[in-house]
């Protein structure tokens, strides 16, 4: 079977009726749970972005509370984990204040963390490349914007 394009199956979905739009959003939630978690985020907290950051920063703030310091490899392996949750809901969300707001905390939830990440080299690259990603995001938002979590960004490279 080939996959058809997204341009194609936007003017198929346009040709469908309600109820089979319906069965159809519903049979992709129940194939997999990226799925279900991004059609929640659609349906129940898209319209108030800032509860939906905070909701993720209290789950950031639990899984930093969870990581095994006793050797780098777990603490490695958790903010890996950790990340790839963050950028997940990134991706939900689609917007560039919602990016920068999560991965500021990151990096600042890292930042805090004991034992320090400065001493694994993995962790310094990971910690960097979240700077760097987030200077990217904030070339794109308002210049309001860019000011205020500049001010965030100074304190997190100094």
């Amino acid at each position: 079977m080939q996959t058809a394009t997204v341009s194609t199956l936007k003017k198929e979905l346009a040709h469908q009726s309600k109820t089979q739009l319906i069965e159809l959003c519903l049979r992709l939630a129940k194939f997999k749970k990226e799925n279900k978690e991004l059609l929640t985020y659609l349906l129940f907290e898209a319209h108030d972005e800032e509860a939906y950051i905070y909701g993720i920063e209290e789950q950031m703030d639990e899984a930093f509370e969870a990581i095994n310091v006793s050797s780098y490899y777990f603490i490695k392996k958790s903010v890996r984990k950790i990340l790839s949750s963050t950028k997940k809901h990134i991706r939900y969300s689609q917007k560039k204040e919602t990016e920068v707001e999560l991965l500021l905390y990151f990096c600042r939830k890292l930042r805090e963390m004991k034992p320090s990440f400065t001493k694994s080299p993995v962790l310094r690259n990971t910690y960097s490349t979240q700077i760097r990603m987030i200077e990217n995001a904030m070339s794109k938002l308002h210049e309001d914007l860019q000011y205020d979590y500049g001010l965030e960004l100074q304190k997190l490279k100094s």
